[in-house]
């Protein structure tokens, strides 16, 4: 067995000594700034699992997102139709969402993908791998995709792993007729 996955056996059953420690690093990341670039990787078999390797022009970055927030607050004057709804209904996911406000934060990055780390009563945080386009290290090998202009802004058009989960594009054939292109292409046609 190889070392990843014993890591990542501790990461889905934690032990005691090991949640004791997480809650300490909660207290910790709620004092960095909301989006914190970080040296490596906190989950290490994710990151690798998902495209991170240890080089120049590939960054990893975990970013805070407030938990809760999904519902408007309660509307007391007024009765037209539209105070009606208290929820807010999102179509994206907290992931989505996380890696939107990264890249952002890095306008010369693209996002590669991110996974959970972890969220307390009012946080919730993801780890961000982000890939330097202009780096002569993503120009070869295996990330020279990731530079190409049909993959600008990925994470902002739904394109990452999370994005393709918030549309719906994780399932094919039968049942899913009307997801793709996309829901909004699919109103207009009378399918």
């Amino acid at each position: 067995m190889s070392m990843y996955k014993y890591v990542r056996r501790v990461w889905k059953k934690p032990s005691e000594t090991l949640l004791s420690e997480q809650r300490a690093r909660f207290v910790q990341w709620r004092k960095d700034p909301v989006t914190h670039r970080i040296e490596r990787p906190t989950r290490l078999d994710r990151a690798r699992s998902l495209g991170y390797k240890a080089k120049p022009g590939i960054i990893v970055v975990r970013q805070r997102l407030g938990r809760g927030g999904r519902q408007r607050p309660d509307i007391k004057k007024g009765r037209r139709s539209k105070h009606a709804g208290q929820v807010k209904i999102l179509g994206k996911n907290y992931q989505q969402v996380a890696e939107e406000r990264a890249d952002r934060k890095y306008p010369n990055c693209e996002v590669l993908n991110s996974y959970y780390v972890g969220k307390d009563g009012h946080y919730v945080w993801y780890e961000v791998i982000l890939v330097d386009k202009a780096h002569p290290v993503t120009r070869a090998g295996n990330l020279k995709w990731i530079a190409k202009r049909t993959q600008k802004g990925r994470a902002a058009r739904g394109l990452t792993s999370a994005g393709r989960k918030g549309r719906g594009l994780r399932h094919k054939g039968k049942g899913a007729e009307k997801i793709r292109p996309s829901i909004n292409a699919r109103k207009g046609t009378g399918n």
